[in-house]
């Protein structure tokens, strides 16, 4: 069993703090739903695991199989079995599809993959997300509609077959028919390889054909609420302010105790300076 930890994660960009201590642990069998308004730090989480530069960490770490994460560049976490399915693809002229992807996978492994190999994986990927076999062969991404990108990433989960992936709205810019056939594909995968999931998503109908085992909420940076599947419908239904209601009434809640807790102390001395 793999496993990702995630422990007072602090991290900037530009100076400006936007994770303030993020505690998380995930499993390699378990799916975990990020959720949150946008702007609060969930794609921000999902880039730092995964080493883009532009985050700094300040405070905290990030453990892989009790390895440490953050000691590690970008190419050896995937190589480490990490891998990001990313909101905004980039495109990438004259490297065809098939090339990055076997570039890729020999990256990873002591001998290169056979040709046979390989592209026996790909048609078979291919088929079970329902691509135009002639994507194999064209540049990567370049041309692609939203829908097809989002699958592509699919496919390079697929034939990378890491331990844990994270997936940054993976679900925007598909119809129903790909979000059905992108969600079946991915829950597949993570029941025969037992693979760790962390879903950023805005939409329950996403998570309802994934089924999370747990579910987060994120707001100013921080997590401020976890459950399971059900807190998915609930934000589906009622959104988020009831989450900011409810903190401010824990504030006013504790806000009371403290002052009597002060004056307690000081009519008895028990006071420091």
């Amino acid at each position: 069993m793999h496993k990702l930890t995630i422990k007072n994660l602090h991290v900037s960009i530009d100076d400006k703090e936007i994770l303030k201590g993020i505690d998380l642990e995930i499993n390699s069998h378990e799916i975990h739903a990020i959720m949150g308004p946008n702007g609060n730090g969930k794609s921000t989480l999902l880039s730092t695991i995964m080493g883009h530069p532009r985050y700094e960490v300040t405070e905290g770490s990030i453990t892989f199989d009790g390895e440490d994460v953050l000691e590690m560049e970008v190419d050896e976490r995937s190589r480490a079995g990490l891998f990001l399915g990313m909101q905004y693809p980039q495109e990438v002229s004259g490297v065809t599809n098939s090339d990055f992807l076997k570039s890729a996978i020999n990256a990873r492994r002591e001998t290169p993959v056979g040709l046979y190999d390989f592209v026996k994986s790909m048609e078979s990927n291919l088929e079970k997300l329902r691509m135009k076999p002639d994507l194999a062969h064209r540049f990567l991404n370049e041309g692609f509609s939203g829908g097809e990108k989002k699958r592509n990433e699919i496919l390079q989960l697929l034939m990378l077959n890491p331990h844990f992936a994270m997936l940054d709205e993976i679900d925007s810019g598909l119809d129903i028919d790909a979000l059905h056939i992108v969600a079946n594909v991915l829950k597949e995968a993570q029941n025969e390889r037992q693979m760790g999931l962390m879903v950023v998503s805005h939409y329950e109908r996403f998570f309802e054909f994934i089924e999370p085992t747990h579910t987060h909420i994120m707001i100013d940076g921080k997590i401020v609420l976890s459950s399971d599947a059900s807190l998915v419908r609930k934000i589906d239904q009622e959104g988020y302010d009831w989450i900011d209601a409810k903190r401010a009434d824990e504030k006013v809640e504790k806000r009371p105790e403290s002052i009597a807790s002060s004056v307690l102390k000081e009519a008895l001395g028990d006071t420091h300076d």
